[in-house]
């Protein structure tokens, strides 16, 4: 991102609940949805990320969700695949395999990842950690 980019983000943080777990891996999982929120925002006149987490079923369920393109649900059973697109690579540069990767971290940590959205509406992330 340029600096007249950055200006345009609005990163609106919660407090996290601690988790136990592998820190470089889950660092990455981080690191890829954050970037894909980034990535997927980055046409919007102000990109808004919110990264939280809450409460269910007696885990926590952390959330990244974005203001950006968005994807459509038809396809959502796509997303985690190794190599898959749900956007031409034209539009957003990827290799399709920072969801993928994403899934892996989360269920080798006796997690669970799924995501939400509407096409130009934004997308959801969630995920927990056993």
């Amino acid at each position: 991102t340029t600096p007249q980019e950055r200006e345009r983000i609005d990163f609106r943080l919660a407090s996290l609940p601690e988790v136990k777990g592998d820190p470089a891996l889950l660092r990455q999982v981080w690191a890829n949805l954050l970037g894909n929120a980034l990535k997927f925002s980055a046409n919007k006149e102000e990109a808004i990320i919110t990264v939280d987490a809450t409460r269910q079923d007696e885990q926590n369920v952390y959330v990244v969700r974005d203001n950006g393109a968005g994807f459509d649900m038809r396809y959502a059973n796509k997303l985690f695949g190794v190599f898959q697109r749900l956007h031409h690579e034209r539009e957003f540069a990827g290799t399709g395999l920072g969801l993928a990767i994403v899934q892996r971290i989360v269920e080798r940590h006796g997690g669970q990842v799924w995501a939400k959205s509407a096409m130009n509406r934004g997308a959801t992330f969630f995920f927990t950690l056993g």
